[in-house]
């Protein structure tokens, strides 16, 4: 039972995954500062409330403070922005890098899938049917 923990543990992806939470929270934690000391005042200085986390509102005693909802919702945007512009948007552009081996004219529709394959293939790589060569002409239907 510990040796099928042990190899649990030490696989790789648990590792990254692992230090993937906990940058990700130290990340969080930047931000967050960043929006409660920073971006916060600038944005209640022109709108003449000097901060956020003290807007409120009471109902029967009950106190809902938004400001801290509004300075979590700005946190929010702020880590998807930077998510999405340093991971996200470099990985689309590093994935739809045009590969020097193919181009358009060096892929062909497979017959069962309709998946884009190599024009040499002989098997789809999608479906797995057995697609004949791209020069041959379709088999007459039975």
């Amino acid at each position: 039972m510990l040796k099928g923990f042990k190899e649990f543990i030490s696989r790789g992806n648990v590792i990254d995954l692992a230090v993937a939470v906990v940058i990700g929270a130290a990340f969080g934690a930047v931000v967050t500062a960043l929006v409660a000391d920073f971006i916060t005042p600038v944005i209640a200085a022109i709108g003449g409330q000097p901060d956020f986390s003290d807007l409120s509102f009471t109902i029967n005693g009950s106190e809902f403070a938004y400001g801290h909802f509004i300075n979590a919702v700005i946190s929010f945007l702020i880590i998807a922005a930077a998510v999405y512009f340093l991971v996200v948007l470099p990985l689309e552009k590093m994935l739809k890098q045009p590969d020097a081996a193919s181009s358009e004219s060096d892929v062909r529709a497979c017959p069962e899938c309709l998946s884009m394959i190599p024009s040499e293939a002989n098997r789809c790589m999608y479906c797995t049917s057995v697609v004949g060569p791209a020069s041959a002409a379709p088999a007459p239907a039975s």
